[in-house]
């Protein structure tokens, strides 16, 4: 198939990636082309160049509460898409699978030639429902986890559900953790992944932390992160996927501490991956991830359970957490999904279901 791909455009499709959605967008379409689609990714400067030989703009970036700077953005960002959608109309595809979280690609999906399917990797916000509602009659959704899919059940009732997927050659097991006995957070630096409230967690639980991730918000790293820092507690930067895989490896586990209902949690996924158990707060799509026999849960926001979470994890057996995720999170699996959904919208019945899919779907309900 030729496939065009429609990334966000805040930040590049390339490592070291600042957040999830990168990641998966770059996974994805990487998987696509290895199984010989014709795919096109359009997204911003900075991206991989193998993928992205012609970036549309540069990266948009955050707007980080400056209204003045969101203005800014919001018009950077309707002109890049309205250019977008120019090429994709005139490029010939076969399917567009649209990854952004902009509403101009869903508004303008009536008169594109191609079809369109379109993941949701976020809660319902203002302008990306606004484009949910304006969509193309029939238009599938699909979302990448089964508490995502509830939280937009009214707008998009029969949205698929497609987990995402990480290379688990990259996360590769380690059947033991490091001596130094640390455990490990990972992920952007900023207040909705609550890494002040990780750092507190490790400190009560009495062991010591090591954490990594991008600091695009200075004044959360100024006000909150670095007067946490010493005593057992060290920021080792802005990883790639091999040095991460090789700190969450050694981690006798892995700690996950999000603000709001977490969509999916990558993260998770890559601990498990390494065979390193979970201790998080059980908010959004966690709970769907972390089994009893993978991690252990607490309650949001709390530290001192999640210090009591972290007491617990560490004691689990590495080989249940690696197999869970060889089971549901294998990025092939994720792409065998989104396969199947752009033959359904091209073909206008779902396919054969593929022989690992029943095992994904019970085990994620």
């Amino acid at each position: 198939m030729k496939i065009a791909v429609i990334a966000h455009l805040k930040f590049p499709i390339g490592q070291p990636y600042l957040g999830g959605l990168e990641m998966h967008t770059h996974h994805l379409a990487g998987a696509l082309r290895r199984r010989g689609h014709r795919v096109t990714l359009f997204a911003s400067e900075g991206s991989d160049p193998l993928l992205v030989p012609d970036p549309v703009c540069p990266p948009t970036g955050d707007a980080l509460g400056d209204p003045v700077a969101f203005e800014r953005i919001a018009r950077a960002e309707h002109a890049a898409y309205e250019r977008i959608v120019e090429m994709v109309d005139r490029g010939g595809f076969d399917v567009i699978h649209n990854n952004s979280l902009h509403p101009l690609p869903l508004k303008a999906s009536h008169h594109l030639a191609a079809p369109m399917v379109t993941a949701l990797h976020t809660p319902p916000f203002d302008s990306l429902t606004e484009g949910v509602v304006a969509a193309k009659p029939g238009m599938i959704f699909a979302a990448v986890s089964p508490s995502l899919a509830q939280e937009w059940a009214e707008l998009a009732p029969n949205a698929r559900i497609v987990g995402n997927g990480i290379d688990l050659s990259t996360f590769a097991f380690s059947p033991a953790s490091d001596p130094t006995g640390y455990v490990f957070w990972s992920g952007r630096i900023v207040p909705e992944k609550g890494t002040h409230l990780a750092i507190d967690a490790a400190r009560k639980a009495g062991i010591p932390l090591r954490f990594a991730g991008p600091q695009p918000n200075p004044r959360y790293w100024n006000e909150w992160i670095a007067p946490r820092l010493g005593e057992g507690v060290d920021y080792v930067g802005h990883l790639s996927h091999a040095d991460l895989a090789r700190q969450l490896g050694g981690a006798r586990a892995a700690i996950v501490s999000p603000r709001w209902e977490e969509p999916f949690g990558l993260v998770v996924a890559e601990a498990l991956a390494c065979g390193t158990p979970v201790a998080a707060f059980a908010r959004g799509a966690i709970p769907d991830i972390v089994d009893r026999w993978s991690g252990a849960l607490a309650g949001a926001d709390d530290v001192e359970d999640l210090a009591r979470a972290i007491t617990r994890a560490v004691g689990l057996e590495r080989r249940a957490c690696r197999s869970r995720a060889e089971t549901l999170y294998d990025a092939e699996v994720m792409t065998d999904g989104y396969e199947d959904l752009y033959r359904e919208v091209l073909f206008g019945a779902a396919p054969a279901r593929r022989p690992r899919a029943p095992v994904l779907e019970r085990l994620i309900a």
